[in-house]
C-alpha cells in the first residue's frame, strides 16, 4: 500500500526503520537530544504509530540498544575448560561497551528514575545472555560447576562485575582485572567442593 507516494511499512520492516532512526538521533544528538518527533521523521512514520508500541523515549532508547546486542553474532566457542570461555566472554563483553553506549546508560538514569524503573530492568531488557548461559551449562556438564552453587546472584557476578568496572571507568577491563574477577572470585565461589569435606 502507498500512501502520499511512500510504500506502507509494518511489522518487523517497519519496526526496524524506527529503531535504526533512533540509533541514528542517539548517535548524532545523544540522548539528551532525542525526541518522538524527530525519530518518526528520520523514520518516515508518525508520533501516533511510535506511542503505540513505545510510551516514551526511554523505551524508545532500550528498544535500539536491545537491537544492538541482539545483531552482535559473536560466538563464544567450546574451548574445553570453563576458565579460558569465561574470560574471552568478558573481554568480548568491555571490549564492545563503547563510551558512548555507558555515556547512554547515564543520560537514562533520569527517566528511568521517573518512570520507576533501574538499571538492573534495563540490563534485563537489552541482554538475553544466551552466550554466558551457554558457558556456564558446558562447564556444568564437564563437571566444573557444582550447579547446586550457582545461584542466580552468583551466576550473574561476573557480568556485573565487569559493568559495574566498565561504569566506574570508562574504560575496558585490564587482562589483570578480568582474571582477577574469573579466577579470584567467581571460580571459587562455583567451583567443586572437596570430596574430603
Amino acid at each position: 500500500m502507498r500512501v502520499r507516494g511512500r510504500v506502507r511499512r509494518r511489522g518487523a520492516v517497519l519496526e526496524d526503520a524506527i529503531l535504526e532512526a533512533v540509533w541514528a538521533e542517539l548517535s548524532e544528538s545523544g540522548y539528551a537530544g532525542l525526541t518522538m518527533e524527530n525519530v518518526a521523521r528520520r523514520a518516515g512514520t508518525s508520533r501516533t504509530v511510535l506511542h503505540r508500541r513505545w510510551p516514551s523515549r526511554t523505551a524508545l532508547a532500550t528498544a535500539a540498544l536491545a537491537q544492538r546486542f541482539a545483531n552482535d553474532t559473536t560466538i563464544i566457542p567450546d574451548m574445553g575448560n570453563l576458565r579460558d570461555e569465561l574470560c574471552l566472554l568478558l573481554r568480548h563483553m568491555s571490549d564492545r561497551a563503547s563510551s558512548g553506549d555507558l555515556q547512554l546508560f547515564f543520560d537514562m538514569q533520569k527517566d528511568l528514575v521517573a518512570e520507576r524503573s533501574s538499571f538492573a530492568e534495563l540490563r534485563n531488557s537489552i541482554v538475553a545472555g544466551n552466550q554466558y548461559r551457554a558457558v556456564l551449562a558446558r562447564a556444568i556438564e564437564r563437571g566444573e560447576i557444582d550447579a547446586s552453587r550457582l545461584t542466580p546472584r552468583i551466576a550473574s557476578l561476573p557480568l556485573d562485575l565487569v559493568r559495574h568496572d566498565l561504569m566506574m571507568t570508562f574504560r575496558p577491563l585490564t587482562e589483570n582485572a578480568i582474571h582477577e574477577i574469573v579466577d579470584g572470585i567467581f571460580l571459587p565461589l562455583v567451583g567443586l567442593r572437596s570430596r574430603n569435606l
